[in-house]
Order: C-alpha cells, then sequence, then structure tokens
C-alpha cells in the first residue's frame, strides 16, 4: 500500500486539488488501499472514480470519504477532498474503451491515466528498494501461471498478486498500488485488446522477470492475425532490459522466436530435452493432476501437480522457471507446486459431489486452445476407473473470435464427438453455438448426443434431470456466458 500526501500524489498525476487547502493536503497522508469501488474504501485509502454504464464513480465520492477514504481522485470536483485531473485528447481514449463500459467525455481515460502515473511512480521506488517484478503474458493460461508462480515464489519473500484476471489498465496500477515496502515480488499479468496494450503496461511496473507463455487465438477479432498477437505479445520480452531474465515457452514456435527480440537473458522451457528447464514424461492420476520429472539446474526432482489438466504442464515449468531465477531451489519448487491447487474462481476446479458426480468448472474463460485443453482433460477423467463414466461439455461461446467465430464453433463441437464426449450441451443461441451444434451433429452425434439450449438455467434443468452417478461434466465457455453461476449450482446440488 502507498504512503503518500495528497499533495505528492496530485503532484505525481498532475492533478489540482479540490476541496482541500494546499497546506492540509501537504498534511493529509493516503495510508490504505486504492479503490474503484467505494464499497471496499479502507480508511485512509484513496478512492478512483470512474464512470461506468450504469452508474459513475464520482457519484460515489463522498459515500467513499465517510468511510474513510483520505481523498478521490477524479475528473471534476465532487464536493470532498480531491485530486482533479482533466480529460484531455491525449488521454488514452482506445485505453479507456478497452476497460470501462462508459466513458463519453474522456473523464475516465483521465483518470486511469492518472492512475498509471501514480502506479509507475510507487513501483520505480519499491524496484529501487528491492522489489522484483515478474509479468505474464499469453493467449491462454496467464490466470493459473500467475497463481502457480505466486505459489512458487511465496516460500521467498512476501509476494503481492492480483486477483483472478485483474490483467488491463485497470487491473495492473491496482495491483501494483497493493505493494509496499515489505513486498519482495510483485506478480502481474498482463493483457492485451490492441497492439501497444502489453508495452503500456510494462511502462507502468518494469519487469525484471517476464514470462511468454504461447500464442494463440484468443482475441483474434480484436488482432486480425495470429502474427498480429505475436508481435503484441513480444511487446512485454522488448520491455525488459539486459539485466532481466525472459522466460519463454519454447514449445510454441511463436513465442521462441521472440529470443531475438529482447535484450534480456533468455531461458527456455519446453516438454522436451534441450531446453534450460524441462519436463520428462508426463502421466496424469485419475483427476488430470500431472506429474513429471523437471530437470533444472543439473538436476533431475520428481514434481506433482495440485492443478488439474495436462496443459498446465507447461504453466508449471514457467512458474519453475521463475522461482528458479529468484533463487528457490528445485526440491522447494517442487513443494510448493504440490501445494499449489487452483486458486482463482471458475479456471479447472475440480470437484467430485457426494453422488460421485464430477464437476469440472471452467467457465471463467475460453479460446479455441483452452477448449480444447478443457475437453482433453474431461475425456482423460472420463475413461479412469474400472468402467468408462458418461462425459457431458456444457460449453457456451468463445468470445472475440471475429471471422474465426463460426469456424472455430464447429471445430470445437466436432472436437466433442472425437474425443468420445457422451454428451454435448451447447448453450446459447447465436450464429456461433448454432455452428458448435451443426459441427458435433455432422461429425457423427446422430442420436441426440448434442443438445442446444438457450440459456444457463435451461442447461441446469437438463443436467438435474438427467446426470447419474459418476458422470463427468466440464463447464467451459468466456465469461460473458455466465455459465460459472451454472457450474456453482451443479456443485451445490
Amino acid at each position: 500500500m502507498i504512503d503518500l500526501t495528497l499533495a505528492q500524489i496530485a503532484d505525481i498525476v498532475g492533478g489540482e486539488l479540490a476541496d482541500i487547502s494546499a497546506a492540509d493536503a501537504a498534511g493529509t497522508r493516503v495510508t490504505g488501499t486504492v479503490e474503484f469501488d467505494s464499497r471496499a474504501v479502507t480508511p485512509g485509502g484513496l478512492f478512483i472514480a470512474l464512470p461506468g454504464a450504469r452508474s459513475d464513480g464520482h457519484d460515489f465520492a463522498a459515500a467513499a470519504v465517510e468511510k474513510g477514504a483520505a481523498a478521490v481522485l477524479a475528473a471534476r470536483p465532487v464536493g470532498v477532498p480531491a485530486i482533479v485531473v482533466q480529460p484531455s485528447s491525449e488521454a488514452g481514449t482506445d485505453t479507456a474503451a478497452s476497460v470501462l463500459e462508459h466513458d463519453s467525455d474522456g473523464s475516465g481515460a483521465a483518470v486511469l491515466a492518472a492512475l498509471a502515473k501514480l502506479a509507475a511512480a510507487v513501483a520505480a521506488e519499491l524496484v529501487a528498494g528491492g522489489l522484483t517484478i515478474v509479468a505474464i503474458t499469453g493467449s491462454s493460461g496467464k490466470t493459473s501461471t500467475k497463481d502457480l508462480v505466486a505459489a512458487v515464489l511465496a516460500p521467498l519473500g512476501e509476494v503481492v498478486a492480483p486477483p483472478g484476471s485483474f490483467n488491463n489498465e485497470l487491473g495492473t496500477p491496482w495491483t501494483v498500488l497493493r505493494a509496499g515496502t515489505a513486498t519482495d515480488f510483485l506478480v502481474l499479468e498482463m493483457s492485451a485488446r490492441h497492439p501497444g496494450n502489453i508495452a503500456a503496461l510494462a511502462a507502468i511496473a518494469p519487469p525484471s522477470v517476464a514470462v511468454v507463455l504461447n500464442v494463440g487465438t484468443a482475441h483474434l477479432g480484436e488482432f486480425g492475425s495470429r502474427e498480429a498477437i505475436a508481435q503484441t505479445k513480444a511487446e512485454l520480452p522488448q520491455a525488459v532490459s539486459a539485466s532481466g531474465v525472459v522466460i519463454l515457452n519454447a514449445d510454441d514456435d511463436a513465442v521462441a522466436a521472440m529470443a531475438d527480440q529482447t535484450a534480456a537473458r533468455v531461458v527456455r522451457v519446453s516438454r522436451s530435452p534441450g531446453a534450460d528447464v524441462w519436463a520428462g514424461p508426463v502421466t496424469l492420476d485419475e483427476v488430470a493432476r500431472p506429474r513429471f520429472t523437471l530437470h533444472a539446474a543439473n538436476t533431475e526432482t520428481e514434481v506433482s501437480l495440485a492443478v488439474h489438466g495436462d496443459h498446465q504442464v507447461s504453466n508449471a515449468l514457467c512458474a519453475a522457471a521463475v522461482a528458479l531465477e529468484c533463487g528457490a531451489t528445485p526440491a522447494q519448487v517442487a513443494a510448493a507446486l504440490a501445494d499449489a491447487g487452483p486458486v482463482s474462481q471458475h479456471r479447472m476446479h475440480v470437484t467430485t459431489r457426494d453422488d460421485g458426480v464430477t464437476v469440472i468448472d471452467d467457465a471463467y474463460n475460453a479460446n479455441p486452445d483452452s477448449m480444447l485443453a478443457g475437453l482433453k482433460s474431461l475425456a482423460w477423467m472420463a475413461r479412469q476407473g474400472r468402467e468408462p463414466r458418461r462425459s457431458w461439455a456444457v460449453l457456451g461461446e468463445m468470445a472475440e473470435l471475429g471471422d474465426d467465430a463460426i469456424s472455430e464453433h464447429d471445430r470445437i463441437g466436432r472436437l466433442a464427438v472425437r474425443l468420445d464426449v457422451s454428451r454435448l450441451i451447447v448453450v446459447g443461441t447465436g450464429r456461433a453455438m448454432s455452428a458448435m451444434h451443426h459441427g458435433a451433429v455432422m461429425e457423427g452425434s446422430w442420436g441426440g448426443e448434442a443438445t442446444m439450449v438457450a440459456d444457463a438455467d435451461l442447461a441446469l434443468e437438463l443436467l438435474r434431470a438427467e446426470l447419474r452417478q459418476g458422470d463427468v461434466v466440464l463447464v467451459k465457455a468466456s465469461n460473458a456466458a455466465g455459465l460459472g453461476k451454472l457450474a456453482e449450482a451443479l456443485v451445490a446440488s
């Protein structure tokens, strides 16, 4: 948490004081958290007033001060002590559009730009005091890897990491401002919807350790091509100085090529021999938790992961490489990974109910690569035991695929059939979901194995009527599809 006077903050962000004198601003310190939700404000904190589709944070400024906020960072005076920044054509309206639901007058962009300046100043001071910043990007797996990195660094010191997928122009500075002088490691995940987004985030919190996981087709509708996605992901290794280290997943050709785009030392990870950090033969237990031999630092260490899915091996290797670079031993890494279960909500949480039904809740995010990984995990779990178990894939829309949305949804429907998933429930009625259902039918799902329902409520009704003991259910979609509540209801049933 920051410890600055209002006068110092105003100077950093280029704001004007409102409803507070210069003398009082010089004597009033912000020592609490920085919040954009007035309900989360703590005494001595700073409230960030941002506009939204349904409400404007400026309207809650007084309530935030009543809860103990020292002041408000705002785009206009709000009748309580505030640092006011003026909207400007240079405030980054494209950035605001990617983060805020509503910003018609540029006020949100101005406040976000000020927040970035404040976070950058705090990060620079903390780095000078010994803070190590670790940044992670990739088309999929960022949040899971961030959670694993936080877990393997925890034995080495105090770690600050964002909750869930808090990884954009709001989430990154908000997380930076959670760090303090006692923080040893700041772990950030950095996402992008436009070229330049990752470079902007890295400018706020320049990492000394960067991780690039993969280049897939998430946000293909925004970027237009996988090559454009790769160029944007490469902004992270480009931001690391010669004294830093860049960890690359060498199993992805587009990521491996980034070794030539950084001045930093490169550490390669792979599932094959020859990399700096690599995994021996991988096996999965009955709920798809991987086991492998970690080869690193001229040692061989047995690793058993507590997370689910074969795709987690690459994530764990990257986390291991980060920890080793930060001073951990291979034995420490293995011990930490063994205890590092799923943390962030709706990401490969596996629960077996009292009636033997296993629910795989992976409902937060979905793209073609993560859909395939989820379906493979479902198929694996269903094959374990003396007798095969019935498998159910409850799938919602994959967002932001642009012109490829129809073909990619069709492909996932076909993959479900090829992986011998017993039942496919397609949730939604748009063209993309029709394509998923059509793909399953055309691939050979003739006997009603593939069903299309309008919404999550109808999917839940169908599942409750037809699930039987021992079935395995995968719930997966982009967060906008709202299948997280369906997964929670299934677990609670």
